[in-house]
Formats: structure tokens, C-alpha cells, sequence
């Protein structure tokens, strides 16, 4: 005997919240990172970002994202290079300055130009040099596809864990 009603009569959830599908998606535990790129003028932008993923080894490719509301949004639309750096768990207090608005993110921090004259950030867990090969705008983000040209890493270092909204430094998720 078949039990499975027909579509038609089959019970709905009720429709869930922006913050039910917020929380949701908080119990994924990322890494941080921190993007950097250089503005036309050559000013160092960078910002904290936690939604980055592999996309690809051959060609090596990765992506992350940012929101439409970004003031340095514009900057990594038009920028031909940018860097991601896989924050290590010691380095809470740089994403905490890089997730901040209106201050020099670059002025008291160790960093260093690559060939490209894109900021790379001294001692991070991992980095990827990316060129900028393609955006796609999705709901309220762009979507940047970076193409690796350069990668490289410190081993043993404990990545900076965001989950539920919050960062964590030793790797221990707990409730708040």
C-alpha cells in the first residue's frame, strides 16, 4: 500500500523569517579570512570576510562574497588582482579591525605589496593571490570568482573559526 499523498493535499510549512534562515546558516562553522586588493588610486582596501570556498583544483579556483552594500565594493568589482588570507586563531583582533568601519585597517598592520601591487598580510594561516576572473550578482551579493596564481600556508596553525555569528580563537564552538 502506497501511503504518499498527492501533492496537492500535502501539508506546508509555514514561511520562515530573514533571521530563521540567518541563524540557520550560522550553524555552519567557516573559516575568516580577509580580503585585500588596491583601489584605483592605490589606496590598501581590505575586509573580513567568512564566506569563502574551493571552487576547483584544475584550474585552481576559489570564491567568496560580498554584500551589495559594501562601501569597497567597487573596488573589487574593478580591481584585476586581490588577495584572500585564511586568518589563524591568534589573529580574532585583525578580522575584528578589518570587520570595522572608518578606521585605518592598514596603518599598525604588518603587511607587505605582492607583484601585483596587491597587500599581502604578514604571518596569516594561508594565502591566495587571485586573479579577478569573474563576479556574478546574486540576491544581495556579488559573487567573486578568483583564479589562483599564487598560494602558500604556514603549517600548524589553528584557523579562526565564525559560527553563529561570533568568532572563535581556540576552536571550541559553545553556546554563548
Amino acid at each position: 500500500m502506497n501511503s504518499a499523498l498527492p501533492s496537492s493535499i500535502l501539508p506546508t510549512e509555514a514561511p520562515f523569517s530573514s533571521r530563521d534562515f540567518r541563524d540557520a546558516l550560522g550553524q555552519f562553522a567557516t573559516g575568516v579570512t580577509i580580503i585585500t586588493a588596491r583601489s584605483p588610486e592605490g589606496h590598501p582596501v581590505g575586509v573580513t570576510v567568512s564566506s569563502f570556498n574551493s571552487v576547483s583544483l584544475t584550474p585552481p579556483l576559489v570564491l567568496w562574497s560580498m554584500t551589495l552594500s559594501a562601501a569597497s565594493l567597487p573596488v573589487f568589482q574593478h580591481c584585476r588582482h586581490y588577495a584572500i588570507h585564511v586568518l589563524a586563531s591568534d589573529q580574532k583582533p585583525l578580522a575584528e579591525l578589518f570587520a570595522r568601519k572608518g578606521v585605518d585597517r592598514f596603518a599598525n598592520t604588518a603587511w607587505r605589496s605582492s607583484a601585483q601591487g596587491v597587500p599581502l598580510l604578514d604571518n596569516t594561516a594561508a594565502v591566495f593571490e587571485c586573479r579577478n576572473r569573474s563576479r556574478y550578482e546574486e540576491g544581495d551579493h556579488i559573487i567573486f570568482v578568483g583564479a589562483v596564481e599564487q598560494c602558500r600556508h604556514l603549517h600548524g596553525r589553528a584557523p579562526l573559526l565564525y559560527h553563529g555569528g561570533r568568532m572563535y580563537a581556540d576552536g571550541r564552538i559553545t553556546p554563548p
